[in-house]
């Protein structure tokens, strides 16, 4: 009687196919050449593919494009080396849907320990992620931190933007993160394995932008010395981000709303018509409706830029994420090399009461200029620039009333279930002071 060990089980293919099939993750493996080898039925479930639709079939042809995206470490063939990898990443399901999974690569290899390809296991985090969102338990997401509401609401939009590449509008003041913003929309969508390529609009002079954007031939104006591609020819598969998109010349926006309606250009003195699949995404810190109005901006152009507008609040509207950054920028200061123990709460409380009329980058900047002055010692009030000191001083008070409203403290209040020493930590205020602005309202929330 044959010995019914458990090596032998594993060894049989059968068997071997039958414990994978009852695993709840997705597991699929491929050879060097990105031929599909191995898909379990829950790789079905989670992908919405049937095996006999991918086996056999080259990973990037089955799927449509990189199954990992961006994290594909077999774009341009076999990797020189390659152990492991663990990341998160969307994929596109077959009937179109965005779903976000946790991806895990390991090598495989042969008796003589040569790769001989990959194996992948990977579970839906879908579901988990958005309950996460709806809970308030997220610190951040796509590289982007924050936990105050308003900041959850745009993860939220992120994901939403996930199954498709309409245009995007963000706005915000200077210094609010929005190209962290596109790169996330571009990084979490079906356009994450094609390139990302910003430009900012208002940097340039206005004779050299439409070259930049759009390229040129050759002697198509003085010191065109050979062709050139432009930002949109070098963004096609992926993204392109328009920063100071409300900085664009007359002529400029002309040739943009063409590409944005029938994906096709010319070059600056070419005639042969360029097509691209490119996502536009742009985001400007001036009021574009204002900037229309007064004839500056075309509104055909605003109507097709701004077919999904996010708004990025300003520092002063989420003051509750400020200890986060802070404490970020510090580990990543010491990351850097840079000594710190840390901050004292005199400073942090100074921090959190500034209005940072620059935002994140100004907080960086303090932060990096504190560490500098603190040299190795704990940061305290005396190491921050001047002007938060100043401010300090000749700041109004100002009561609880003035901090918080009704609806804000309702919308902390449903993300941390009730639990209001929860909902005062996504407020950035202390729980006294929530309490003392709940027992005055007429009517309780």
């Amino acid at each position: 009687m044959k010995d019914l060990t458990l090596e032998t089980l594993v060894l049989d293919r059968e068997n071997l196919e039958r414990i994978l099939d009852n695993l709840s993750e997705g597991i699929f493996a491929h050879d060097l050449e990105r031929r599909i080898l191995f898909f379990n039925r829950a790789a079905e479930e989670i992908t919405g593919y049937r095996r006999e639709e991918v086996i056999g079939k080259d990973c990037h042809e089955a799927f449509g494009g990189p199954f990992c995206g961006g994290n594909c470490s077999f774009q341009n063939g076999p990797p020189p080396f390659l152990e492991q990898a663990y990341y998160p990443l969307n994929i596109l399901m077959a009937r179109g849907e965005s779903r976000q999974v946790e991806m895990r690569i390991t090598a495989m290899k042969n008796s003589r320990g040569a790769s001989v390809g990959v194996v992948a296991s990977f579970r839906d985090i879908t579901e988990l992620i958005g309950l996460r969102l709806q809970l308030g338990e997220v610190k951040g997401f796509a590289g982007i931190l924050g936990q105050d509401p308003k900041m959850l609401q745009i993860y939220q939009e992120i994901r939403n933007l996930a199954g498709n590449t309409y245009p995007v509008c963000i706005t915000g003041e200077t210094g609010t993160g929005k190209e962290l913003v596109a790169s996330a929309i571009h990084n979490e969508s079906r356009k994450a394995a094609g390139p990302f390529v910003p430009i900012n609009c208002g940097a340039l002079p206005e004779g050299l932008l439409e070259s930049e954007l759009f390229g040129h031939e050759r002697g198509a104006f003085t010191g065109a010395v050979r062709d050139k591609k432009g930002r949109f020819e070098l963004a096609d598969g992926g993204t392109i981000f328009l920063d100071e998109v409300a900085d664009l010349p007359k002529m400029v926006q002309v040739k943009l709303l063409r590409v944005l309606q029938e994906g096709t250009f010319e070059r600056v003195g070419g005639e042969k018509t360029m097509s691209v699949n490119v996502r536009v995404i742009s985001a400007t810190n001036r009021d574009l409706r204002h900037e229309m109005q007064r004839g500056a901006f075309r509104d055909d152009l605003f109507y097709r830029i701004n077919v999904v507008p996010i708004h990025l609040p300003p520092l002063r509207e989420r003051k509750g994420d400020i200890p986060l950054l802070v404490r970020h920028f510090v580990d990543q200061a010491v990351q850097e090399g840079q000594e710190s123990p840390g901050l004292s709460k005199e400073a942090l409380n100074l921090m959190r009461d500034y209005p940072w009329p620059g935002n994140i980058r100004e907080l960086q900047s303090c932060v990096r200029f504190a560490i500098v002055r603190a040299r190795g010692r704990i940061i305290r009030p005396k190491h921050l620039p001047l002007e938060l000191g100043k401010w300090k001083v000749k700041r109004p008070s100002r009561g609880p009333a003035r901090k918080l409203d009704q609806a804000t403290v309702r919308e902390a209040l449903i993300k941390s279930g009730g639990n209001k020493a929860k909902a005062a930590r996504l407020l950035g205020v202390g729980r006294a002071t929530l309490y003392r602005f709940l027992s005055d309202l007429p009517n309780p929330l």
